[in-house]
């Protein structure tokens, strides 16, 4: 096993102050604190070669937690191991197999290109000068950038940039990948390029990966497990195709008709969710779902009709909905 956490719990103790002047002369003499519960009492483990997805809203505990398994954060309870490690002990040997990949967080230098960031990590993490050339040869060609590696990194583009941060990361060949929304601010191309060369290093290197990620498509690509976090609580941990099956209660059907038809007769069916003739979409609960297609297609002038699931982002905000309930 490559990742156990057992019980993982951090807080931190936030003050409150009341506004204004008056608020600010009364925390002088009587302050107040309470406990934010970044990460509340969570437990998973992940083998060798997985690439899980760890979903979730804004605040929900998902960075906080890549930052407790990478050893940048001591927990304030419970037990995790990486590749039978504590992660916060930041001993040499442990930071020589991981790697943490932020997309909001600069590795690169700003002023100069960056295959001289990619010699600094070289040095610091101790890679012969042979194992040096073949990882950043090989990884710039996977991600066609061996024309701008001695660009200045200022005058890259976003995308090429997030590329030159995932080789800086990995120049030292990994066991342990977590990357941390590395596809925030992409095009719809880029993100897919990323998600090709993810796929492919977690295939080749066999490295172990958790990816956030608030573009779902990421998720799907990439993912055959999801773990589902929010508020520090996890809400659901399994296959990813499982969790349509679990939590997912409509179906919808996208309906295409030859002649305008009666909103209301349709209401009767189901709930409409968009009306742009001559498509239709209606919501309507899985057990229904064949007994209404039928409906339609007997009364009504159908063109076309599909039935389909919903996007894994309903399903998710379902989840959320449901647990906060």
């Amino acid at each position: 096993m490559v990742i156990s956490v057992n019980n993982l719990s951090k807080y931190y103790r936030v003050y409150k102050k009341e506004p204004g002047l008056l608020g600010s002369v009364k925390s002088l003499f009587n302050r107040k604190y309470y406990d934010a519960k970044a990460v509340d009492d969570i437990s998973f483990s992940i083998e060798e070669g997985e690439l899980v997805g760890f979903i979730g809203p804004n605040g929900a505990g998902k960075t906080t937690t890549l930052k407790c398994l990478s050893g940048l954060l001591y927990p304030t309870q419970g037990e995790v191991k990486v590749l039978g490690y504590n992660p916060y002990e930041r001993k040499n040997t442990f930071l020589k197999q991981i790697a943490l990949v932020m997309g909001q967080k600069n590795q690169l230098w700003w002023d100069l290109p960056a295959v001289d960031s990619f010699l600094l990590n070289k040095e610091i993490y101790d890679v012969s000068d042979k194992n040096y050339k073949e990882t950043v040869n090989e990884l710039a060609e996977i991600l066609e950038i061996n024309d701008v590696l001695q660009v200045q990194v200022r005058k890259l583009s976003l995308g090429q940039r997030m590329k030159c941060e995932l080789i800086a990361a990995l120049v030292h060949s990994p066991k342990v990948l977590f990357l941390d929304e590395p596809t925030i601010g992409l095009d719809v191309v880029m993100q897919k390029k990323l998600r090709d060369f993810i796929k492919e290093y977690n295939k080749r290197y066999k490295a172990t990966i958790i990816l956030t990620s608030h573009y779902m498509e990421d998720v799907r690509q990439l993912c055959e497990r999801i773990i589902v976090i929010d508020h520090g609580v996890i809400l659901y941990d399994g296959k990813f195709n499982d969790i349509v099956k679990e939590y997912s209660t409509s179906k919808y059907l996208s309906v295409t008709f030859e002649k305008p038809v009666d909103k209301e007769k349709l209401k009767k069916l189901g709930t409409i969710e968009s009306y742009d003739f001559p498509k239709v979409v209606l919501s309507v609960p899985i057990e229904k779902s064949k007994h209404v297609a039928a409906k339609l297609l007997e009364d009504f002038p159908v063109d076309d009709i599909n039935i389909e699931d919903p996007d894994i982002e309903d399903i998710v905000r379902e989840i959320f909905t449901k647990k906060g309930a």
